[in-house]
């Protein structure tokens, strides 16, 4: 009996070293970041193909989501968001290109939140008049939910020079 509890003891003690050197697994930041900057550009460039689905997958899908614009306009909420993308489906409002310029991506520690600024020229029109946001200050934090990242909050705004 008493070879029993020094084997247990040992058997015990053994584990207990083992468990403290399981490690969780990091991010590939890298990787993670090509995902995120893709993300971050599909919230713009799914207008080309005027891809509903990809816009609506991009952004989080509850009451917390908020979107801030250059002007007056606060948008609070995924439904909220949905009802205002109804103007993109107008034919009139035709995309001609995006691009993001200066992008810095942050990932947290933990890997599931992100946060990203860049200068977004966002050039479309409307009715064949221009219709651009040029040289805007774009911000905003993703989150990662049910291992696909997703836009929780942005802002955008232009520059007082």
């Amino acid at each position: 009996m008493n070879n029993f509890k020094i084997i247990a003891s040992f058997i015990f003690i053994v584990l207990s070293f083992l468990s403290c050197d399981i490690k969780e697994t990091k991010p590939d930041i890298a990787k993670e970041k090509e995902i995120i900057a893709e993300t971050v550009s599909d919230c713009i460039g799914w207008f080309k193909d005027k891809d509903f689905d990809r816009l609506f997958s991009i952004v989080a899908k509850d009451s917390n989501y908020i979107s801030v614009h250059p002007t007056d306009r606060v948008i609070r909420g995924y439904d909220t968001f949905v009802k205002n993308a109804d103007i993109f489906r107008n034919p009139d409002f035709v995309y001609v290109r995006h691009e993001l310029k200066d992008l810095k991506i942050t990932l947290s520690e933990s890997g599931k939140t992100a946060w990203y600024y860049c200068r977004l020229y966002d050039i479309n029109s409307y009715k064949g008049e221009p219709a651009n946001w040029e040289n805007a200050r774009w911000t905003g934090v993703l989150e990662k939910r049910d291992g696909k990242w997703v836009i929780v909050q942005q802002h955008f705004s232009f520059a007082t020079e």
